[in-house]
């Protein structure tokens, strides 16, 4: 069967109760149309770069979905239909993402605080620092 990463984004006054309710019934409705949805990852309400209906936020949820194409359609005209649903993409992959998502990885890395490996740049060593406009004289001579 075809394999499939879909993704909605929900009303950001919903409670997180509500949001599952919405997943349980796209899950539902994936597994009556002959398909199973092999990762379910609920990102969180997070900001929106432009308002969608009036909303600045969303629920966001990501499926990894395995199922033929009538069952996505159902869940697409689903979604249709559900005013609380905002938008929803669907996209058909080759294979699924092993692990957590991008969304996911990302939060992680914040936590860190780590930028990574910076190996464009060279090491400062001990330079002397050029003054500034504005600092005057006297920095440029303690500097000397």
């Amino acid at each position: 069967m075809p394999l499939y990463e879909h993704v909605y984004l929900a009303r950001q006054d919903l409670s997180a109760q509500q949001v599952e309710e919405i997943t349980a019934n796209l899950t539902n409705i994936v597994g009556q149309n002959g398909g199973k949805i092999v990762k379910n990852e609920y990102w969180g309400v997070k900001s929106l770069t432009y308002r969608i209906n009036k909303n600045r936020k969303a629920h966001m949820t990501l499926f990894n979905i395995d199922a033929p194409p009538a069952a996505i359609n159902e869940v697409e005209r689903q979604e249709r239909i559900n005013e609380d649903i905002l938008r929803y993409l669907t996209v058909r992959v080759e294979e699924h993402e092993e692990g957590p998502s991008a969304m996911m990885r990302k939060s992680d890395r914040d936590d860190r605080g780590d930028r990574g490996d910076r190996g464009d740049r060279g090491d400062r060593g001990d330079r002397p620092r050029r003054p500034r406009e504005g600092d005057g004289e006297e920095a440029a001579a303690t500097e000397e």
